[in-house]
């Protein structure tokens, strides 16, 4: 009979309506619905079902004398997050969820559910939900956290696109390093050696001669062998390359890209910051700036030394950053402490004109941005006092030889701004799949 009813469903005629749209519906009408069953309780004669589609969540409710025999019993016998038709008559009522509640007149199963493993004793146990992540991102705050997630990508873009940036795609499999070679997942490559990329930022860099103002959104690769609540394996970044612009325009470009993902967050995804208990608001730029010097005598104030010329730690990171109540930036970072193509400050030639852009309330880093070399003696004599091969950068100091001109750009992970803005513990529920050194299934 299941069956039966699922091969004569014309699924473009049966839909009317989604949960959202149903519960903006004026009292007496009638809509049906696609979705699942979230969770189910039984009061009096009323048999309530919470039920969920891609749009949220509304309550629908059986009850004898209303809902005939037979649909009360299909709806005592669904399980929970079973697949499900509903169909009915929308009424009024302040103790419902969105202040509405569907009359059940129809119900049918569609995919029935076995009985669901993630109970209120197993979410206790963070490894149990990663364990089950295909079945636990169902949950109310992960729906949430990943809606929030989905509309700070859509922002992104919205942000670049109006600003003159062409989105552009890198290379994800690559002979060159960006970032450095001991975090590198290689491979074989035909009998070659390849690498699953750091970065986009070398091909961003190509692409401005053509477009002047480029951005990419695309996973990125880091194999380091770290434990802490802000590193995965496997992440996406958005990066963003342009012509003709100084490290202070690139600043000043991810403050208002940071203040426009942050609002449209809140202005659209209101519901789901309430759900996850965030309270949030957008900092307005101009954001604070403290050199290198300024960080490291203030970790070195909190008893976290470390030497001129290394990166600040994780650790100070965290604490730096509780003192701020917006996002700030680290500005001045020393030579050793960067990449191959960061270009010194000529003020100082030990530094680099480069910054980390930092969130507040503990997160640390969650942006690298800084000018490039854009001279073909001082990249090549970088690359070789580095230790670097050659011959993997040759197109990449061509540039230089071909009318490249100074420019920056910066590097933001969406994770770690997710991280930020839902207030998580732990950067692995900022995603979908997420991929540690100790995790890669499901």
């Amino acid at each position: 009979m299941l069956s039966k009813f699922i091969e004569e469903m014309d699924w473009s005629r049966f839909r009317t309506h989604s949960a959202s749209k149903a519960l903006n519906s004026r009292e007496g009408e009638y809509v049906r619905l696609l979705g699942w069953v979230a969770s189910k309780r039984i009061i009096g004669n009323i048999l309530f079902c919470l039920m969920r589609d891609g749009s949220g969540f509304i309550q629908v409710a059986g009850k004898k004398g209303i809902t005939d025999d037979n649909t009360l019993d299909i709806m005592r016998r669904v399980s929970l997050e079973s697949a499900v038709m509903v169909g009915g008559v929308i009424r009024d009522d302040e103790r419902a969820p969105g202040g509405k509640e569907l009359s059940v007149k129809e119900f049918q199963i569609i995919a029935l559910a076995e009985k669901w493993p993630i109970t209120k004793s197993a979410i206790k146990s963070p490894s149990f939900l990663y364990d089950n992540r295909h079945l636990s991102i169902r949950g109310r705050k992960a729906i949430s956290i990943l809606k929030i997630r989905s509309e700070l990508i859509y922002s992104s873009i919205e942000f670049f696109t109006k600003n003159g940036f062409f989105l552009i795609n890198a290379p994800t499999l690559v002979q060159s390093a960006c970032e450095g070679g001991a975090t590198l997942f290689n491979l074989d490559y035909f009998g070659k050696i390849a690498f699953l990329t750091q970065s986009a930022q070398l091909y961003e860099e190509a692409a401005i001669c053509s477009f002047e103002k480029v951005f990419v959104l695309q996973p990125a690769f880091r194999a380091e062998k770290s434990k802490t609540a802000k590193h995965l394996t496997e992440f996406w970044m958005l990066e963003a390359e342009q012509a003709f612009a100084t490290h202070d325009d690139i600043m000043r470009l991810e403050e208002d890209l940071v203040f426009h993902i942050t609002n449209s967050v809140v202005e659209k995804c209101s519901e789901e910051l309430k759900i996850i208990g965030r309270k949030f608001s957008p900092p307005n730029p101009p954001f604070p700036k403290i050199t290198y010097d300024e960080a490291r005598d203030m970790a070195i104030s909190k008893g976290i030394e470390f030497d001129w010329g290394d990166d600040i730690p994780t650790e100070a990171e965290n604490i730096l950053s509780k003192n701020f109540e917006k996002p700030f930036f680290i500005t001045g970072y020393p030579l050793s402490a960067r990449s191959f193509y960061h270009m010194a400050d000529p003020k100082d030639e030990r530094i680099t004109l480069s910054s980390d852009l930092m969130a507040p309330e503990g997160y640390g880093e969650i942006a690298t941005g800084g000018q490039r070399i854009h001279d073909y003696n001082a990249l090549l004599d970088r690359v070789r006092r580095q230790d670097l091969p050659t011959e993997s950068f040759s197109w990449y100091l061509d540039l230089r030889k071909y009318g490249l001109p100074p420019h920056s750009g910066f590097g933001i992970g969406i994770e770690r701004l997710v991280r930020w803005i839902c207030d998580l513990k732990h950067i692995r529920a900022s995603t979908l799949f997420p991929r540690t050194i100790t995790r890669i299934n499901p």
